[in-house]
């Protein structure tokens, strides 16, 4: 195992963070312990076999030096008289015995720590999916991921067996000490003057060489990074000839590797020496003192009692060594439970786990307003994104929202979708104010078809249904067809069950689109938000999303962020930001008739670049 971890061509191991043990995080470790309440009687019960399984552990070296003493006819102690059989009959009843509490220690463990754990991801997950989105704006995905799976493994394998583990290596370490100075005094004190220390040196090289060992991983990671980036740039590589600055790049990494692993190699050498002289040495010293108090027939010590010391001194000398790791294995759980619980000390959006709960209480017709809203992003408060914005959509209006890059128009559209809260100003639905609604009843009568649409890994029939998950497979096609959707689906094999993949990868991004609506159409909301629904698409796509949109508008507020100014030529009001102010609103005409206006200074732009488009290109000959 030492020559795998020391190896340059190993994987390196990912480790995670240890944290200091105080009263702080013990009770940290505490709020998570609290899962195992339901369970407490198994754990108490698995308590008890363990200190008895270990208990039993400790009388077999005392059978060892029992059956050597026997052999030769002599008593071991005033404890033990009884002759071969016996000896070795009580020593099988015993091991029965510990065998038979063994099964209930290991299987009652892991039934209250898979349970608790189990109620632990659970709620871990409940209270990641009903945090604010400002939650993850601040945090990667991944690092989310790592929460439930990295840190709530590493507290499992803690609950299952270092728990245990550290329990029985203590009471091995008290037990096996105490019977070692009962066998012999004289060996003990001897013994524990070297070993302890001999252990702690044996750690501190451990660690040392652990570390080199790392040092040569991450090295050696750099230099493969250094053939993926190469490889996959060689295009740039060759046309900039730099095939001699990438090769001497890198052989100065490899030449660190080799290093890094030759430092290494010496220190592991060092190692051995130091085990197999110090240590085993050590070992050796005490059967040769051991022997000399035999010769010597001190305090009646015999060849038995010499066996159950040496037995003894190697259970202690493996509990010894172990708790180190051990210990840092409760650091790392100690860690790991610090950052689940700041996940679940979160304060979560009022969304409840249970989907009846969250059923339409309150309908809403449509209408929706913001009255002078200033906004920025929690996350960066020095950008003022919204600068007292106010306009009104009437129920069933077709409301366009157009202007620059980063003016703020999707930021309106996660307003009303209450993913975020203005800092002042209100945002009205049907004239009273958001927070008079329940935030599932907004949530469940708005819809939004966004530009860069997300499918799930599942079937198409399954990605529609998300919309409406009662609905019956009929609503579904129904919906499909409206959506323009219905002749593209039967065009696949496995027509509605075909997986879409990853983020919906399979299909393409008018395909995407058109899914993406038949959901919205399913859902039949009162409010309908498109988020630069066609801006990436081609002509062809754009057509068929187009009819799509007009389908999914009629009889509902339409609210539309758009690039395109053509796609929004009927809508009933335009509204132009700039930099987070509203600077004009009207219909197309009337905006476009005003010349100093930035609505035509736009529209002016894309009619000259749609018109440069057409040219036919001019080849000089």
């Amino acid at each position: 195992m030492g020559r795998q971890r020391l190896n340059s061509g190993n994987a390196a191991e990912k480790e995670l963070p240890k944290a200091k043990l105080n009263k702080q995080s013990l009770q940290n470790v505490g709020k998570l312990l609290s899962y195992i309440k339901p369970y407490k009687a198994k754990f108490i019960g698995g308590l008890f076999f363990l200190v008895l399984s270990s208990l039993t552990g400790l009388a077999f070296p005392a059978f060892f030096g029992a059956l050597v003493d026997a052999a030769q006819g002599k008593q071991h102690t005033s404890f033990i008289k009884a002759d071969l059989l016996t000896i070795g009959e009580i020593a099988m009843v015993v091991l029965f015995i510990q065998g038979f509490v063994s099964y209930f220690r290991i299987t009652w463990f892991v039934q209250v720590a898979e349970k608790s754990l189990a109620d632990i991801r659970r709620d871990t997950y409940f209270k990641l999916v009903t945090l604010p989105m400002n939650f993850f704006a601040n945090r990667r995905v991944g690092e989310l991921n790592s929460r439930i799976s990295s840190d709530l493994s590493q507290i499992q394998d803690t609950l299952t067996t270092t728990l245990a583990e550290v329990i029985r290596q203590v009471i091995i370490l008290v037990g096996g000490t105490i019977l070692l100075t009962i066998v012999s005094l004289k060996l003990t004190c001897a013994l524990l003057c070297v070993l302890p220390v001999l252990i702690a040196v044996a750690i501190f090289f451990g660690k040392f060489i652990r570390n080199l060992s790392r040092q040569a991983q991450d090295k050696l990671a750099e230099s493969n990074t250094i053939v993926e980036e190469t490889l996959q740039g060689i295009a740039n590589v060759k046309a900039f000839v730099s095939e001699a600055f990438e090769a001497g790049r890198y052989d100065r990494n490899l030449r660190d590797v080799v290093g890094l692993a030759v430092k290494g190699a010496k220190y592991r050498g060092i190692f051995g020496a130091f085990i197999v002289f110090c240590l085993f040495g050590t070992i050796f010293c005490e059967i040769w003192y051991g022997s000399y108090l035999v010769s010597i027939h001190d305090h009646d010590f015999t060849f038995g009692k010499l066996t159950d010391f040496i037995v003894y001194a190697a259970f202690i000398s493996a509990a010894m060594g172990s708790l180190p790791d051990l210990y840092a294995n409760i650091q790392k759980a100690v860690g790991a439970s610090e950052r689940v619980l700041e996940i679940l000390s979160e304060q979560g959006e009022p969304v409840s786990i249970n989907e009846k709960d969250n059923l339409v209480k309150q309908t809403i017709d449509g209408q929706v307003a913001f009255d002078n809203v200033q906004f920025h992003y929690p996350s960066r408060p020095e950008i003022q994104v919204l600068r007292g914005v106010s306009f009104e959509a009437k129920a069933g209006q077709k409301v366009a929202i157009v202007g620059p890059s980063g003016s703020g128009k999707s930021t309106m559209a996660s307003l009303i979708l209450e993913f975020y809260h203005p800092q002042s100003g209100t945002v009205l639905f049907d004239n009273k104010p958001a927070s008079e609604y329940a935030l599932t009843d907004i949530r469940n009568q708005v819809a939004i078809v966004p530009q860069d649409v997300l499918l799930f890994g599942g079937s198409i029939l399954e990605n529609i249904a998300y919309g409406k998950r009662n609905a019956s497979k009929e609503e579904i096609i129904q919906a499909a067809k409206r959506a323009n959707a219905h002749q593209f689906i039967s065009g696949f094999p496995e027509g509605y069950e075909t997986i879409v993949g990853d983020r919906g990868v399979k299909l393409s991004g008018g395909q995407r689109q058109r899914i993406a609506i038949a959901r919205a159409l399913l859902k039949n909301p009162a409010i309908l938000i498109l988020d630069e629904a066609t801006s990436s698409l081609d002509s062809e796509s754009e057509r068929l999303v187009q009819e799509a949109l007009e389908e999914l508008m009629k009889g509902r507020t339409s609210i539309i962020i758009a690039h395109r100014l053509s796609t929004i030529r009927e809508a009933d009001k335009i509204v132009v930001l700039e930099k987070g102010h509203i600077v004009e609103s009207g219909t197309h005409d009337e905006l476009v008739a005003n010349e100093k206006g930035l609505y035509h200074y736009l529209s002016q732009l894309q009619f000259e670049s749609a018109v440069s488009a057409d040219k036919p290109s001019v080849v000089a000959e």
